[in-house]
């Protein structure tokens, strides 16, 4: 049992989270009544879900020396002998050709998009993590496909606004990850990743406001547009924008004040606030346009 758990936990199941944008095409393309699309988008979810996870393997197998140094990583399965590096390597296999298989079912164009996805990642794990700025923008590029296999990958129009919000939003968490690691590695901090000697805190603090202010201008001008309120029947998702600020500054607030926008899997777990503006946001988009 404790084999199969530590199999398990080299899959990081606490950061399937992050494929719920997935679903975003599903809510805002007004495509969740219908059964078949539901359906769809699920297969959609869970491929990526088994993708992400051939991808962790693979990264816990390429990083198990730098991750025994690292006072946080030094804990997952590879790095602590749990699972042996040829096993992560058989398992990155396994749930990579299990992904293909199951986003297939779903049609070609779902198996292309994971597809892109997995290569993506494979050339970040191999190369593109040591590269400044394309290491943030190949995560943010993740992201994006998960929204396009939540919508061209199962039927749905992709809108260039979900688009253009989701990048940014990507953008601004990959770097504010990254400050965050020079925060809590400091002098360390290069020898744990290595594209971090190629960033500068001053750069970093700079990186993030644009982003987080032009993620916030793209998502206001998004609730405006007349499109927008043609698609929703609404005219008021700018209610939602409150929520979006909320969630932000708050994100902000953590990354400089308390250590925290390392991981925003956890900054939901632990930041109570964070959780309320992402759960309102939910909602009130829910109410609105429901």
């Amino acid at each position: 049992m404790t084999r199969a758990l530590a199999f398990f936990e080299l899959l990081r199941p606490r950061q399937w989270v992050k494929n719920a944008f997935v679903l975003a095409g599903l809510i805002f393309g007004h495509a969740y009544g219908e059964p078949a699309m539901l359906l769809a988008a699920l297969t959609a979810t869970a491929a990526f879900c088994i993708a992400s996870g051939a991808v962790y393997a693979l990264n816990d197998e390429r990083d198990a020396a730098l991750d025994r140094d690292h006072p946080d990583k030094r804990e997952r399965p590879v790095a602590r002998g749990a699972v042996l590096p040829a096993e992560a390597l058989a398992l990155s296999a396994l749930c990579a050709a299990a992904a293909l298989l199951l986003a297939a079912s779903g049609g070609w164009r779902l198996a292309a998009i994971v597809a892109a996805y997995l290569a993506l990642n494979t050339a970040y794990t191999l190369g593109l993590k040591r590269v400044a700025v394309i290491d943030v923008v190949a995560i943010a590029a993740g992201f994006m496909l998960r929204l396009l296999a939540g919508t061209l990958g199962i039927g749905i129009d992709p809108s260039k606004w979900l688009l253009a919000c989701g990048f940014l939003l990507t953008l601004f968490l990959g770097f504010a990850k990254r400050r965050a690691e020079i925060a809590r590695l400091a002098e360390d901090a290069g020898r744990h990743r290595a594209v971090l000697e190629s960033y500068s805190v001053g750069f970093l603090d700079k990186a993030i406001l644009v982003c987080a202010a032009a993620m916030v201008g793209a998502y206001r001008w998004y609730t405006l547009a007349a499109e927008t309120a043609q698609l929703h029947g609404t005219g008021s998702l700018i209610l939602t924008l409150p929520w979006v600020l909320l969630g932000t500054l708050r994100y902000l607030y953590r990354l400089r004040r308390r250590g925290g926008g390392g991981d925003p899997s956890e900054e939901l777990l632990r930041d109570p606030l964070l959780a309320i503006a992402v759960a309102g946001w939910i909602a009130t988009v829910l109410w609105l346009i429901g």
